[in-house]
């Protein structure tokens, strides 16, 4: 590693995740909860303006943000359409929260929000006592749903999924019933970490057949709190991926969230030869968090197995991305979610690898990446054209952090996609090279 004195010290946004559902926890509280350094973002200005419709005191997002709790059960019903943009984790969340109060509130989002499938949170907490009218298209948005009163309910999830878990979960609260989630793997576990910090009663564990399960006792109402938002791994990913392939001296990432159900990516990047580590190790408010600190790397490819994708699914993309400019080929299997995010990832990737001159291929729970293309370096760029980034955020960082590192002949065709989870994205790329704590 270099001294010290030639380090870069960065900041990335707040954790995405925890923020949605420090929002949402506020909103159910009782009392004035207060959260520092959550993500200004629209996907959570998203979350913020649907609590906002159903009764709840939340300011406009900065630094800091007051939440004048409604409790678990002083949610109103909104007079309008509550339209969720592009953002999966607000609506299938809302629709946990929705499903203990008694009312009628009707759901929609963006054109792409429109086409992802919903039944996989709806089946659940319809087998809890919720109803849901598709509006338009089955398994699709928009929809109107009445909750209440529920049953209790021990769910055997088909897919991993923290946004399945959590509805239900949250359905629970709001519905006064006793619940039982049970995954193939574990998926994030950032509601159980808050539910439990605040004071609601949860086992977590394993079943008889050795699968992840999270059982949750209902409470009579939830505790108002503070929390400071760790950076987001995620977005930090991105910074690491740069400076990887084209970074000048050392990069500290500070403050970043290092939950063990996030963590799948520093595995992967140490594993294909990333100088990548982790540093100041701590915990705040039971989420773990420490420094990543990077230098410019030689990589090499590797196989990234199914039971590896529920604590990286978010970092795919950039993962291909840099795959690409390995030593060998990387195998990416069980990614079949990837499909059905805010596009479908797979494809997304393939297709934009193959059209700016790198070897890939898809498969249908995964791809294929030929290393070899040369990002940046003393010889050139091998790699150039357009990126399509399908309004999808991830999709147009992992690019973009080529189109850096190319200076430019990688070129993204919707650059402000990226403000959904990182606003000051290009910003911060510019700045792996400058001096001084961002």
């Amino acid at each position: 590693m270099h001294p010290e004195s030639d380090e870069r010290r960065l900041r990335v946004p707040g954790d995405k995740s925890i923020t949605h559902r420090a929002l949402i926890l506020g909103a159910l509280a009782t009392g004035q909860s207060l959260i520092r350094r959550p993500l200004v973002g629209a996907d959570t200005r998203s979350t913020a303006a649907a609590l906002r419709a159903l009764g709840v005191d939340i300011p406009e997002l900065g630094q800091e943000v007051r939440i004048s709790g409604a409790g678990l059960h002083g949610l109103r019903p909104s007079p309008d359409v509550i339209d969720c943009g592009n953002s999966g984790t607000t609506v299938r969340l809302l629709m946990g929260v929705l499903a203990g109060s008694a009312f009628d509130t009707t759901l929609t989002g963006d054109a792409s929000l429109r086409s992802r499938p919903m039944r996989r949170v709806t089946v659940p907490l319809e087998l809890m006592g919720a109803t849901f009218h598709e509006l338009e298209r089955e398994d699709r948005l928009p929809v109107r749903m009445h909750g209440g009163a529920l049953r209790p309910l021990r769910y055997d999830s088909p897919q991993s999924s923290a946004q399945v878990k959590s509805a239900i979960l949250l359905a629970g609260l709001t519905g006064s019933a006793d619940v039982t989630v049970v995954e193939p793997l574990l998926s994030r576990d950032h509601t159980e970490r808050m539910l439990s910090r605040i004071g609601v009663p949860l086992r977590v564990g394993h079943d008889r057949s050795g699968r992840p399960d999270v059982t949750l006792s209902p409470v009579a109402h939830l505790e108002a709190f503070e929390m400071d938002v760790p950076g987001d791994l995620s977005s930090a990913a991105f910074i690491v991926a740069h400076t990887l392939l084209a970074g000048r001296g050392r990069v500290r990432i500070v403050d970043v969230g290092l939950n063990p159900t996030r963590i799948g990516f520093v595995t992967v990047m140490q594993r294909m030869g990333g100088r990548l580590n982790i540093e100041n190790a701590r915990e705040s408010c039971g989420e773990p968090l420490g420094d990543l600190v990077v230098e410019r790397s030689e990589l090499t490819a590797t196989r990234i197995a199914a039971e590896e994708i529920p604590s990286l699914v978010d970092e795919v993309p950039v993962i291909a991305v840099l795959a690409a400019h390995a030593d060998g080929t990387t195998v990416i299997e069980g990614a079949g979610e990837l499909r059905v995010k805010e596009s479908d990832r797979i494809r997304a990737v393939v297709d934009n690898l193959t059209a700016i001159g790198a070897l890939a291929e898809e498969r249908p729970e995964g791809m294929v990446i030929h290393g070899g293309a040369r990002a940046a370096d003393a010889t050139g760029s091998t790699l150039s054209g357009v990126v399509r980034v399908h309004d999808d955020h991830r999709i147009a960082m992992a690019f973009g952090v080529l189109s850096a590192a190319t200076g430019g002949a990688v070129r993204v065709d919707d650059p402000d996609a990226v403000g959904v989870s990182f606003p000051g994205f290009w910003d911060a790329l510019a700045d792996t090279d400058a001096r001084g704590d961002q």
